[in-house]
């Protein structure tokens, strides 16, 4: 079991931020199902730009490749945005879409990432984690260093005031179709990103 005191590994120097470094972090997420996009922060009020990011209604502002399970399904012909519960537009329907939702520190958001990608999102069953480990952290940190300090993070699990998301998650408020997803909902002044996954079994 991975020690919750452990820090976060920084084996070598970061790679910059690009498109490849992007697709490669993306590329973490293959054998999940994921959705991973980013679109543009139009709104003080952010959840109209989640709305459109699950809508699939705006592009990746850099231009930079996501990860879309369901392209070219039918599901999307009759909800554009399955299999997530787009946030409501009146106030009491937000809020409580809202509800389902906790910030989390930055310090917590690599773990988060890297947890997403793993097998059952449960670190403890990833084959051969620890080996594994050092090049996930590597694009966990990358997806992260594209949203810049002062950036606010949220999941829809609650998991303490110090979240270990190394340590096995129990529960969850599920934001999509089906009955367990974990996710990070990343908002920056420019952007929000959506790295989710899900369990539709």
């Amino acid at each position: 079991m991975v020690s919750d005191t452990e820090p976060d590994r920084q084996d070598g120097p970061r790679l910059p931020l690009d498109a490849e470094t992007w697709s490669a972090a993306v590329e973490m997420y293959r054998n999940r199902y994921s959705f991973i996009a980013v679109g543009p922060r139009a709104h003080e009020d952010w959840l109209p730009d989640v709305a459109a990011v699950m809508h699939r209604e705006v592009a990746d502002p850099r231009g930079w490749s996501g990860r879309d399970p369901e392209q070219g399904d039918e599901e999307l012909e009759e909800d554009p945005a399955f299999p997530f519960r787009v946030p409501p537009t009146d106030e009491t329907g937000a809020a409580e879409w809202r509800s389902r939702l906790f910030e989390i520190p930055r310090s917590a958001v690599v773990r988060l990432l890297v947890m997403l990608a793993t097998d059952a999102m449960d670190v403890s069953r990833q084959y051969g984690f620890a080996e594994r480990r050092p090049s996930m952290e590597q694009h966990a940190q990358a997806i992260l260093s594209r949203f810049p300090e002062g950036s606010r993070f949220f999941t829809n699990t609650r998991h303490g005031e110090h979240p270990d998301f190394y340590e096995r998650v129990t529960g969850c408020w599920p934001m999509t179709r089906y009955s367990w997803d974990f996710g990070l909902l990343a908002v920056s002044r420019e952007e929000v990103g959506l790295i989710w996954s899900f369990d539709a079994s």
